[in-house]
């Protein structure tokens, strides 16, 4: 009787231990399943530098980050100095000097720019400085804030010794003033009519940095700002993950702060692509009966810690610049959802 006791009991505990090994084996898999996939993804390749941002004039202000990052310069330096490019080209007129004015006449510019330790400055509604880029980081350098708008942004833009100019071209005014004979206001966005740069950059040091400037919409109401100069719509990095930035109708961008919703589904482990897709496809979802409908344009470029990039909007038309060592300098075609005729 005894001996079928002890029995028993040693099966019981024979068994019990059998149990807990497996357990810990099945435990102890799935850790180490976890761990790889991990380490899959820290030991991929990381592709930097890379520059990219929005629409044919991201080219010539590409060309210029990157000629300064070779040279040693900061992140915030380069990226200032190849977006100031476009904003001292007349011929681009939905940037800086030159660009389209609101109905009363007047340029007024937005501009942001935000570094790897979510440093941000920006400014808006500015008028009379050519280079609002440089002001917003000049904020985000010299300030105890993140926005400077209107009066008090060209009260700090003068003070820092920035120059006062006129930035209505001759072309413009003469664009205004036939636009005033009917003063229909559609702010159709696409490859004719660029808008914003947006510019986001992996330095040689695997850190993010992220900037954009614009005059606007054209003929909007005096006063109007929007997406560009707001830290989580037009622009929003996080460098534990990547970075994103916005083009298009800044109103749509604004209402589901795109930018930063795009960084959040990279933190989830979606890709660049797939980011920027989801987020435009709810603003799609968001809009498809609203008034904008009719011409809403608006467009992603994405920009993780690999150095994996995408660009990706609701309508045809798109563009962006890309900069590495592997390819040098070129545009390449974001992909859409739909075409302008749909």
């Amino acid at each position: 009787m005894s001996n079928r006791r002890d029995f028993i009991k040693k099966a019981t505990l024979g068994a019990a231990a059998i149990t807990s090994v497996v357990g810990l084996s099945a435990f102890a898999g799935e850790k180490e399943d976890e761990k790889e996939e991990a380490l899959k993804f820290t030991s991929k390749k990381v592709k930097k530098p890379i520059v990219i941002s929005t629409w044919n004039h991201g080219l010539p202000a590409n060309k210029e980050t990157w000629k300064q990052l070779k040279t040693g310069k900061s992140a915030l330096d380069a990226l200032e100095a190849g977006m100031k490019i476009p904003e001292a080209d007349p011929t681009v007129r939905s940037v800086g000097y030159g660009g389209y004015p609101d109905r009363e006449g007047k340029v007024t510019l937005d501009a942001c720019i935000m570094d790897h330790n979510s440093n941000c400055g920006s400014v808006s509604f500015l008028q009379g400085i050519m280079h609002p880029i440089s002001v917003a980081k000049r904020v985000l350098q010299n300030t105890p804030h993140v926005m400077l708008s209107g009066q008090g942004a060209l009260q700090f833009a003068l003070s820092e010794g920035f120059k006062e100019e006129n930035l209505l071209t001759a072309e413009s005014e003469k664009d205004w003033k036939k636009w005033l004979e009917d003063s229909k206001y559609k702010p159709v966005i696409n490859i004719e009519n660029h808008d914003t740069i947006s510019m986001l950059m992996l330095d040689q040091d695997g850190n993010l940095a992220g900037g954009c400037t614009t005059s606007g919409a054209a003929w909007k109401m005096h006063g109007r700002v929007g997406d560009s100069p707001i830290i989580g719509a037009g622009l929003f990095l996080d460098n534990e993950v990547g970075a994103a930035a916005a083009t298009g109708l800044g109103e749509a961008v604004i209402r589901t702060a795109g930018s930063a919703m795009v960084v959040e589904l990279m933190r989830q482990g979606k890709s660049p692509y797939d980011a920027c897709k989801e987020i435009t496809e709810r603003i799609y979802n968001k809009h498809k009966n609203h008034k904008d409908m009719e011409y809403l344009q608006v467009g992603f470029i994405a920009l993780n810690k690999n150095g994996e990039y995408a660009g990706y909007s609701l309508r045809s038309g798109f563009n962006f610049a890309v900069s590495d060592d592997e390819k040098g300098h070129r545009m390449e075609d974001a992909k859409f959802k739909m075409s302008w005729d749909k």
